[in-house]
C-alpha cells in the first residue's frame, strides 16, 4: 500500500531527518563538524566530522553506542525548553560546541555531558551532575562548562574527575548561565555564558524572574498531574531581571555595570577571541541599541556604538562582529538593511542583509537577498569587494572558518538540496539521506497589485485534464513579521501542494511586515498587525483572480498556524464577505497575552498604546462570526498559550456563534508527533470539504 503524503510528512519530520545540519568550521578551516541521522526516518542525530584536506567523513559520536535506548531520551526540563525555543524536532545529538580548532566537542544526551576527542576518536561521559545542558569547552580544551539546575558548573576535561560549581545562589527565581525566555524565543540568544580567551574566566548571565508573572500549563488529559508553572512576561508586564558577571575559575566575581533601567534587554554577548567582552543591550521600547565593551577586571562598560530608530532597531543574527579592528554591524539605512563597517555603509541599496556568518581580518561572510524569494551567501573583502559565493538559484545558508566556506542550498522545486564545502583548492559535497517527498510542488510565482506583492499559486498536480474547471481557493499564509512563505525552495510548498491535490487552488502571499523587501516594508505594520496584513491578502487574491480566472472567489478558505492562525481567524471574522471558512492553528487572539519583546516591538506598551491592542484583538470581533471556523491549540503550548484559543471560543460562545475547537493534549507550539502531524492534515481537509460543500477528488 502506498504511503500517504500526510504520513510521510509526519514520519520524516517534514523531510528534515537524514539531512546534514548544524555546521561548524574550525578556525583554521581544516575541519567541519555537523549533525546527520542515518536515514530519512531516523530521528537520532549523530555527530560527524569532515576533514577538508582528505575529503573524508567520519562519525565522531553515535548515541546508539552511548545510550541504552537513544530513542527514549530523559531530557532535563531546561533542555526540553531550549529545544522548544529552537523548534527542535530531532533527537540524539541536537546541539554541540567545540573548541576553536574542533579538537574537542561537547554535547549532552539524557542530561549527561559527553566529550569527544576528535584526534584520538574517543568519546567519554564526563562526571558532571545530572540534568546538564549546554556544555561548552574552554578555548584551551581543558574545561567544559555547563548548566545544571540554576547554576553554572565546570568539569575538568583532562582529569575527568573534577567537577564543581562556578556560581549559583539560593532561591527559586534566580538562575546563572541560561538564557531567559525572551532572549531564546525572540532575540536569537540561546545561551547564557561565554568563555574568556585564556580559559580562566567566564562572562555569565544572571536571570531573576521573581517579578515576572507566573503562568500555568495544566494537563487536562491527566487530572493527577500538577500544572507546570513558568515565568511568562506578557505584553506590558515585568521582564526578567537580567544582569552579567565575570566569574573566575578561582572563585572571583566582578559584576558588569550598565544602565539596565534604560536598556533592560541583553540581546547579545561575546568574549573570545577578543580580549574584552562585548555586549549588545536594547531599550524596552526597542528603539535604541547600544554596543558596549566590558572591562573584565572592573565590570565597567564603555559604549562603542549606538543605533536608534523611530519604530525599532532590528537585531540581526551574527552581529556585532569584527573585520580586524573594524566594527561590523547590520543596520537599516534608507532602502536597505546594510552591512556597516565602523559606521560606513558597505553594501548597496539592492541587497537586504539577513545575517552575518563569520568575520575575520580579511572578510565578512554573510547571507543576503537581492531578490526576496532567494537567500544567497556573500563575501565582503577588506577592500570593499563584494562577491556572491552561492552560485545556484534558491535559498542558502552557510558556516565558515579560515578559508573554508560551507554553503547549504535548500531543496528547490526543480533541484535537490546540496551542501558543498569550499576550500581554496577543493569543492567537497556532503551527502543527504533525507527522504524524497511523494509529491512535487509546482508553485507559480507572481508579483501582483499596486504594492508588488510576492505570491505563489499551486494547482492540483493532475490539473492538465481539468483546465477549465473553477477551483475553490485556499489561502495558506504566514503573513507576519520575521517569516516568509514565498521562497524558491521546496519545503514551504509541500503541504500546500498536498492541499492543492485535494482540489484547491492554493494561494500564498507575503505582504507588508515580511522580511527582505525593505526597512519601510517591514515597518508598515508598526502599530497595526491586523489591517495591512489582511488587506494585502485580499488585494493579492483579487489581482491573482484576474491572472488566473479559474480561482473561484465564491469559495475561499484560509488556514494558518501561529501568526498565520491569527490571520486566518481575523480574515473570517473581519471579512466574511471574502472568506467562507477558516482554520486557525495556535492563533494569537489577544496580543496582551503574547510576550513583551515581540508584541511591544509592533504595538508598543499597552499602558500608552492600548488602542492598538484593542484594534488588533480578535476577541473584539467575536460577535461578527458568520462563517465556519476551526480553532486548533496545543494544550502544552508555552509560546501561544491555549488561553488564546479558549478565550476566543468563550467570546464566540457567549455571542452565540457556532464554531469548532480542536484541543491537542500534550502538544506544544510544534506538532512533531507522527499521529498528531498526520491527523491534523486529514482533519483540516475534512473541515474544508464540509465547510465549502466539496467532495474528495476521485
Amino acid at each position: 500500500m502506498t504511503e500517504s503524503f500526510p504520513r510521510q510528512q509526519a514520519r520524516t519530520r517534514g523531510f528534515t531527518l537524514g539531512a546534514p545540519r548544524s555546521f561548524t568550521v574550525s578556525d583554521d578551516g581544516g575541519r567541519v563538524a555537523f549533525l546527520r541521522s542515518s536515514s530519512g526516518d531516523d530521528p537520532v542525530n549523530r555527530l560527524w566530522l569532515l576533514d577538508t584536506a582528505t575529503g573524508e567523513e567520519r562519525v565522531v559520536a553515535d548515541p546508539v553506542e552511548l545510550l541504552a535506548d537513544p530513542g527514549e531520551e530523559n531530557l532535563p526540563p531546561a533542555e526540553r525548553a531550549r529545544r522548544e525555543r529552537a523548534r527542535e524536532s530531532g533527537g540524539g545529538i541536537v546541539a554541540y560546541a567545540g573548541d576553536p580548532g574542533l579538537t574537542r566537542i561537547a554535547f549532552t544526551l539524557d542530561g549527561q555531558v559527553f566529550l569527544a576527542d576528535v584526534d584520538d576518536g574517543s568519546v567519554e561521559s564526563l562526571p558532571a551532575v545530572p540534568g546538564a545542558f549546554d556544555p561548552r569547552p574552554s578555548p584551551d580544551g581543558q574545561w567544559v562548562a555547563y548548566v545544571s539546575g540554576s547554576g553554572l558548573r565546570v568539569v575538568d576535561a583532562a582529569a575527568k574527575g573534577f567537577d564543581r560549581m562556578v556560581i549559583d545562589e539560593p532561591g527559586d527565581t534566580v538562575s546563572w548561565g541560561s538564557a531567559e525566555f525572551i532572549a531564546a524565543e525572540e532575540m536569537g540568544r540561546s545561551r547564557g555564558f561565554w568563555w574568556s580567551p585564556d580559559s580562566q574566566r567566564l562572562l555569565v548571565a544572571r536571570v531573576d524572574t521573581a517579578e515576572v508573572p507566573t503562568w500555568y500549563i495544566p494537563s487536562p488529559a491527566d487530572p493527577s498531574a500538577a500544572p507546570v508553572s513558568m515565568a511568562y512576561p506578557a505584553a506590558g508586564t515585568v521582564n526578567a531581571d537580567v544582569s552579567l558577571a565575570v566569574v573566575g575559575l578561582d572563585g572571583s566575581r566582578v559584576d558588569v555595570a550598565w544602565d539596565r533601567d534604560a536598556s533592560e534587554y541583553l540581546a547579545r554577548a561575546a568574549w573570545a577571541p577578543r580580549s574584552n567582552p562585548v555586549i549588545t543591550v536594547q531599550s524596552r521600547d526597542q528603539r535604541t541599541v547600544a554596543i558596549l565593551v566590558v572591562d573584565p577586571d572592573t565590570g565597567a562598560t564603555t559604549e562603542m556604538a549606538r543605533q536608534s530608530d523611530e519604530h525599532w532597531v532590528e537585531l540581526v543574527p551574527g552581529t556585532p562582529a569584527w573585520m580586524g579592528e573594524r566594527l561590523v554591524t547590520a543596520e537599516d539605512r534608507g532602502s536597505a538593511r546594510r552591512l556597516v563597517l565602523d559606521g560606513v555603509d558597505a553594501t548597496p541599496d539592492n541587497l537586504q542583509v539577513r545575517s552575518v556568518v563569520v568575520a575575520d581580518e580579511h572578510r565578512v561572510v554573510f547571507t543576503a537577498s537581492d531578490d526576496p524569494t532567494e537567500v544567497h551567501v556573500w563575501q565582503l573583502g577588506s577592500e570593499g569587494e563584494l562577491d556572491r559565493l552561492s552560485e545556484q538559484p534558491g535559498v542558502h545558508s552557510s558556516a565558515a572558518g579560515g578559508d573554508t566556506v560551507v554553503t547549504a542550498r535548500a531543496a528547490g522545486t526543480d533541484r535537490e538540496a546540496a551542501v558543498e564545502v569550499v576550500t581554496p583548492t577543493e569543492r567537497i559535497p556532503i551527502a543527504s539521506v533525507a527522504a524524497t517527498p511523494s509529491l512535487s510542488p509546482a508553485p507559480r510565482f507572481s508579483v501582483v497589485g499596486s504594492r508588488d506583492l510576492l505570491t505563489a499559486v499551486l494547482y492540483p498536480s493532475d490539473d492538465e485534464g481539468t483546465e477549465g474547471r473553477p477551483l475553490p481557493v485556499l489561502l495558506d499564509p504566514y503573513g507576519g513579521p520575521h517569516a516568509q512563505r514565498v521562497l524558491k525552495a521546496r519545503s514551504p510548498f509541500l503541504v500546500s501542494q498536498w492541499f492543492a491535490d485535494q482540489g484547491f487552488a492554493v494561494v500564498i502571499t507575503d505582504g507588508r511586515g515580511t522580511p527582505a523587501r525593505s526597512p519601510a516594508w517591514e515597518r508598515a505594520v508598526a502599530g497595526d498587525l491586523a489591517h495591512p496584513v489582511l488587506e494585502d491578502q485580499i488585494d493579492a487574491l483579487d489581482a491573482l483572480a484576474e491572472h488566473y480566472p479559474r480561482l473561484d472567489l465564491n469559495r475561499v478558505a484560509i488556514r494558518g498556524w501561529s501568526f498565520g492562525g491569527y490571520l486566518a481567524a481575523l480574515a473570517v471574522l473581519a471579512r466574511p464577505d471574502r472568506f467562507h471558512a477558516a482554520i486557525a492553528g495556535a492563533p494569537v487572539t489577544d496580543w496582551r497575552l503574547y510576550d513583551t519583546h515581540y508584541t511591544e516591538r509592533y504595538l508598543g506598551h499597552p499602558s500608552h498604546s492600548l488602542d492598538a491592542y484593542t484594534r488588533t484583538s480578535l476577541l473584539e470581533l467575536a460577535d461578527q462570526l458568520t462563517r465556519p471556523l476551526l480553532l486548533i491549540c496545543g494544550l502544552a503550548d508555552d509560546n501561544v498559550f491555549a488561553a488564546h484559543t479558549l478565550q476566543l471560543s468563550q467570546a464566540l460562545f457567549e455571542a452565540g456563534r457556532p464554531h469548532q475547537v480542536l484541543p491537542l493534549p500534550g502538544v506544544t507550539h510544534m506538532t512533531p508527533q507522527e499521529q498528531v502531524a498526520e491527523n491534523l492534515l486529514l482533519l483540516q481537509r475534512t473541515f474544508l470539504f464540509d465547510s465549502l460543500g466539496l467532495h474528495p477528488p476521485q
